[in-house]
């Protein structure tokens, strides 16, 4: 696919890589079936295929929305699409530069930044995420069903004779 990144872009590494990346791409939809969240969805805009003409767009100086950050935020980036590309498209490089595109044109409000600065921390150390799951475990019992349902229970206690 041809793209003609902006004036912004133009020359730069980052529209370069775009373009390289985005030329491989023929849309020829072998993708959409790969994509779990097509799957699910329904909406081209959340396929891959949809994804790349999202990226070529703001690539060529569209302006992003909240809706490109989205459908962009809503692939999983499991890259099951690029096996199933007979063109070879590295989707995985092309979303990660739709995704700092996106984030540089559409700021996210501070709370949801905050939130996602948080996850990331606490996801990324699992020592630490165990003593959170534990102690959420330690008072489930006494939280509104809503999170009790988010928390799983903990496992019965085996004697030490057993391990």
């Amino acid at each position: 696919m041809y793209s003609e990144p902006s004036a912004g872009l133009e020359g730069t590494p980052r529209g370069d890589t775009a373009q390289a990346l985005l030329r491989n791409c023929v849309h020829c939809g072998f993708c959409l079936p790969a994509c779990p969240t097509y799957r699910v969805t329904g909406n081209e805009l959340d396929s891959p295929r949809g994804r790349i003409y999202l990226i070529k767009q703001m690539v060529e100086g569209a302006a992003a929305t909240v809706t490109t950050r989205e459908h962009l935020d809503r692939c999983l980036t499991c890259r099951a699409c690029e096996r199933a590309c007979p063109s070879g498209v590295e989707y995985g490089r092309l979303i990660d530069l739709g995704r700092e595109l996106v984030e540089e044109r559409v700021p996210r409000a501070l709370p949801q930044r905050a939130l996602r600065r948080g996850l990331a921390e606490v996801l990324s150390r699992p020592r630490l995420f165990g003593a959170l799951l534990r102690a959420g475990q330690a008072v489930r019992d006494g939280l509104p069903a809503a999170l009790q349902a988010r928390i799983p229970p903990r496992p019965p206690c085996r004697p030490a004779h057993l391990e």
